[in-house]
C-alpha cells in the first residue's frame, strides 16, 4: 500500500491516536452541544404535538422552536447543560474509541493479513468494537448528560458529584447503566457502519471534492453519519426514554415519560402508543447535529494526529 493510500487508523503510536481522538472528542461536544440539548428534549416527548401538554410540561415543536423557548424560559447556558459530563464522555468516547478502532484494525492484519479482508468488512468489524468499546466505559457519563440535558427550571440534580451521590444511593450502581443494552444495541451497527462509509468515500471524495483544508474528510463524515445514524435512531430514542427511568423520572421538562423496562418492551410500548413516527422523534434535529459533528471530529482527528506525529519526530504522510 503506499503512502498516499494509507489509512491513518494504521499511522502514529497508541498515545498519538488516543491524544488525537480526545482532542476530536473534545472540540466537536463543545460545538454541536445546544443541538444535543435539543434533541433530547425532543426524544423524551411522548405526547401528540396537537393534545394540551401535560401540567408543568412543554410541548416541543421543532429545532428552532425547541431553542427559542429554552432561550426565553431557561436562558443562554441552559443550551450547554450537561455538558461537562458530556465534554468528559465525548473525550474518553473519543480515546477509547480511536484507540480500539486502531488495534483492532491491526489485530485483523495479523490475523488474515493485509488487504485480504474487503476493506469495507474490515473497517465495519473495527468500527463496531470500537464503538462498543467506548460506549461501555463511558456509558455512566452518558447517562448522566442525558438527564442534567432533560432538566427544565426544576433542578433535579445539585452538580455533578451530587448527581452521582444520588444515583448511588437511590437506583444503586445499576442506576449508571439504565439502557446499555439499547446503546450497545445501537452503538455496534451505527460505528460499524459509520466507519464503512468513512473509510469507502474519504478517498474519492478527496480527489473529487478538492477543497482547501481537507474537505474530503468532513465531507465523508458527513455522508457516512447520517446514513448510518437513520438506521440505527430508533435504538438511540430508545436508550434516552430508558436513561431517565428511576425516582426522578417525573422530574424533567418533559413530565410524561412512560414508565418503560427493557430494550424491546420499550420499543414496542413506544411503537402502539406513539406509530413509527414515535421512534424517530428527534431525528431531524439528530441529523443536523450528527453531520457537522462527525465532520469536525474526522476533521479534527485526522489533523491532531499528523500534529502529534509531527511532535514526535515522526514523518507526516502525505494525504
Amino acid at each position: 500500500m503506499s503512502a498516499k493510500g494509507e489509512h491513518l487508523k494504521d499511522e502514529g503510536s497508541k498515545l498519538q491516536v488516543v491524544a488525537a481522538g480526545a482532542t476530536a472528542g473534545l472540540i466537536s461536544r463543545f460545538i454541536i452541544a445546544p443541538l444535543d440539548v435539543v434533541k433530547i428534549r425532543l426524544q423524551l416527548q411522548t405526547h401528540p404535538l396537537h393534545r394540551p401538554p401535560p401540567p408543568g410540561s412543554t410541548i416541543y415543536r421543532g429545532t428552532l422552536p425547541t431553542i427559542r423557548h429554552i432561550l426565553q424560559h431557561e436562558g443562554l447556558r441552559a443550551l450547554w447543560k450537561g455538558n461537562v459530563p458530556a465534554e468528559l464522555m465525548y473525550v474518553s468516547y473519543s480515546a477509547v474509541q480511536f484507540a480500539t478502532y486502531r488495534s483492532t484494525t491491526l489485530l485483523l492484519h495479523r490475523l488474515f493479513g493485509e488487504g485480504h479482508l474487503p476493506h469495507a468488512a474490515e473497517s465495519f468489524v473495527a468500527g463496531a468494537a470500537g464503538g462498543a468499546a467506548a460506549t461501555a466505559a463511558t456509558y455512566p457519563l452518558d447517562l448522566l448528560r442525558t438527564r442534567f440535558a432533560a432538566q427544565g427550571n426544576e433542578r433535579v440534580y445539585a452538580g455533578l458529584l451530587r448527581a452521582v451521590a444520588d444515583i448511588r444511593r437511590d437506583e444503586g450502581v445499576g442506576g449508571y447503566f439504565r439502557g446499555l443494552g439499547a446503546g450497545l444495541g445501537s452503538i455496534v451497527p451505527y460505528m460499524g457502519m459509520f466507519f464503512a462509509a468513512y473509510e469507502t468515500l474519504r478517498l474519492p471524495l478527496g480527489g473529487f471534492w478538492a477543497l482547501p483544508f481537507g474537505s474530503g474528510d468532513a465531507a465523508a463524515g458527513v455522508v457516512a453519519s447520517v446514513v448510518a445514524k437513520t438506521a440505527t435512531f430508533p435504538l438511540d430514542l430508545v436508550r434516552k426514554r430508558i436513561q431517565v427511568q428511576g425516582p426522578t423520572r417525573g422530574m424533567y421538562a418533559n413530565k410524561d415519560i412512560p414508565e418503560y423496562k427493557g430494550t424491546v418492551r420499550t420499543m414496542r410500548t413506544i411503537f402502539v402508543a406513539e406509530g413509527v413516527r414515535g421512534l424517530y422523534r428527534g431525528l431531524v434535529v439528530s441529523l443536523i447535529k450528527a453531520a457537522p459533528a462527525s465532520a469536525v471530529t474526522m476533521w479534527t482527528y485526522e489533523r491532531a494526529l499528523r500534529f502529534y506525529i509531527g511532535l514526535g519526530g515522526e514523518a507526516v504522510p502525505e494525504h
